[in-house]
């Protein structure tokens, strides 16, 4: 059983004028939508399972959002919000989770503290969602404009999500509510509070705001322009000999070829040079510093592992990566048939889309090292960002 998982509800059809996709698949700051409302819970130590609810129709574009995510497969959501949140309850039913908390896709700047707060107030009360004081005067107004009433603000709140919930009985009020023809319920809340259930509030986020048009979409690029505008550029280069083989382990894909390189690890140049770029961009030393080759649990060790290190770093110091560039040097193999499965496997380990990820080859024109067919060196770039600190 999962002690907490998360449905991040992505079926929506928003558009804006003369855009194409829904904007849960819009970017901000060179990420989707999706994938900023996905992070928070991804990532988060209590959180044991995350379900994204989208339409059919999406499934290409949700493979690309949440690549390196480890996520649950989506399930599909129907015509309502409120349709979309039980398909994800009820695609829950497997991992029977105790908390199960319910987020909106268009909100992309939750943080983990209020996923934090949300996980705490259900365990106490068993419902809870997020709410903000009224700040301005709220008048009730009538179909022909003019005011009826000054409403009492200190007694308002605005709601936000990630709503939280004990698991079951919000699995039984969304049933209950389908079977009575009940679809009209504009969050979780409402739904449990016709249920009976007692929903109390805790803590919101002024940041966590709700992306539905174009002044929003605005607003949240500049949002990301101020919290990740540390740009840093890394370089990394790396250079193996070949030996007796028969394959070799480029860029994570293995292809054969007549000798195999060799080293320590699996010698996989390309993943070395670009571990070294992101290390390099972090000031973070160097891959030798955090995988001595005099320590022998790194013979013959995946450089999967060296790539996925340093990318965890970038995020343990909360920034992302924006680029990888990588350039493999060599007479042979051929790496162009097997470029884009090198750009895919980089990417996932990145935890990034394949599309920020540049792989190329060239030759040494047959001079030097590896124009003798002796070894093959890789050049490798890495953009990050980095909140100011």
């Amino acid at each position: 059983m999962a002690g907490v998982a998360a449905i991040i509800v992505a079926a929506g059809r928003g558009t804006r004028a003369g855009h194409d996709l829904p904007k849960q698949f819009w970017p901000i700051g060179g990420e989707t939508m999706l994938r900023r409302a996905l992070s928070p819970f991804v990532n988060h130590a209590e959180v044991g399972c995350v379900q994204a609810v989208i339409r059919p129709e999406d499934q290409e574009r949700f493979r690309s959002s949440t690549a390196g995510f480890d996520i649950l497969p989506p399930a599909f959501g129907g015509v309502t919000r409120q349709a979309s949140v039980r398909a994800g309850l009820e695609a829950l039913q497997p991992s029977n989770p105790y908390i199960v908390l319910i987020h909106d896709a268009a909100r992309p700047f939750a943080s983990a503290a209020l996923v934090s707060r949300a996980i705490a107030a259900a365990e106490n009360t068993g419902a809870a969602i997020p709410a903000l004081p009224v700040t301005d005067t709220i008048k009730m107004v009538d179909p022909a404009g003019f005011v009826g009433a000054t409403l009492d603000r200190s007694a308002l709140r605005t709601v936000q999500t990630p709503q939280a919930f004990v698991y079951q009985p919000l699995l039984v009020a969304h049933r209950r509510a389908t079977a009575e023809a009940r679809d009209d319920f504009t969050d979780d809340a409402a739904l449990a509070e016709w249920a009976g259930m007692k929903v109390t509030i805790f803590p919101g986020e002024l940041g966590n705001i709700k992306i539905t048009n174009t002044d929003d979409f605005a607003r949240a690029e500049s949002i990301t322009a101020a919290s990740l505008g540390d740009i840093r550029i890394g370089t990394g280069i790396d250079v193996h000999a070949f030996g007796p083989g028969n394959q070799v382990t480029l860029g994570g894909v293995r292809m054969p070829h007549t000798q195999t390189l060799v080293g320590h690890s699996d010698a996989d140049v390309g993943l070395h040079a670009l571990t070294d770029a992101i290390l390099g961009a972090l000031a973070d030393g160097d891959i030798g510093a955090h995988f001595p080759p005099s320590d022998p649990q790194w013979r013959g060790a995946s450089s999967d592992r060296f790539l996925a290190f340093a990318a965890d770093r970038v995020k343990a110091r909360g920034g992302r990566i924006a680029h990888l560039d990588l350039t493999i040097v060599c007479e042979s193999p051929k790496v162009g048939p097997h470029r884009d499965a090198m750009r895919d496997r980089i990417a996932r380990l990145a935890g990034i889309e394949a599309s920020r990820v540049a792989v190329k080859a060239t030759t040494s024109e047959k001079l030097g090292f590896t124009g003798r067919g002796e070894g093959i060196a890789a050049y490798a770039t890495a953009t990050i960002r980095l909140p100011w600190s």
